[in-house]
């Protein structure tokens, strides 16, 4: 099912429809002919890129301080920062060139949003929620960045068909619940999110 830039824009960025607009066609620009977005990808910048980071938005809470580990051309970083203004965002990306694309995004686009450069592992935080896409599976994805959860603070991991498989390979040593949310937002693709929240020592 698909969704129409002109929904995306009216129902999940009512406070920055313009930027989020133009977020789209950096994406379909510079992010192409840097090399961030595939050459393929241009015509399908809002149904599989933007509308496929709404869903997690729209599973943490009010005000937190969130982190978008591997961030790469900003997905899902810098659309979470734009559909929710209320949240604190900070993007972790080893790339250089990646962090000097997001950079140039985020001053063009006059956001609040913190860039930190280096692998997930070796940056130090104390994250509310930290998300991810297409980074690594769970197992890996936890190893390199479950230091940066505080305790009772969850990591958002966005997953495909095989998120349960996923989740069975996640060892009892993390001391976290794990629950799979399958969110279906009204026109939306039905998508998959791997809460990992981490418990209270």
């Amino acid at each position: 099912m698909s969704v129409s830039r002109e929904t995306l824009l009216a129902e999940y960025f009512p406070e920055n429809q313009e930027k989020i607009d133009k977020y789209a066609q950096i994406l379909q620009t510079w992010g192409i002919k840097r090399g961030l977005v595939g050459p393929k990808e241009g015509d399908r910048i809002w149904e599989r890129h933007i509308a496929n980071c709404i869903p997690v938005s729209s599973l943490i809470p009010r005000d937190c301080f969130v982190a978008d580990v591997g961030s790469g051309a900003g997905l899902p970083g810098i659309v979470i920062a734009l559909a929710r203004p209320d949240l604190q965002m900070t993007l972790i990306e080893p790339l250089q060139r990646r962090v000097d694309f997001l950079e140039e995004v985020i001053s063009l686009l006059d956001l609040k949003i913190v860039v930190l450069r280096g692998k997930a592992e070796s940056i130090k935080g104390n994250f509310d929620i930290v998300t991810a896409r297409a980074v690594a599976p769970l197992p890996k994805l936890l190893s390199i960045s479950w230091h940066l959860v505080r305790p009772n603070g969850s990591l958002l991991a966005m997953k495909g068909e095989g998120a349960q498989a996923e989740i069975d390979l996640i060892e009892q040593k993390w001391l976290a619940v794990t629950k799979l949310h399958v969110v279906e937002l009204p026109q939306f693709e039905l998508s998959r999110v791997v809460e990992v929240k981490k418990l209270i020592k």
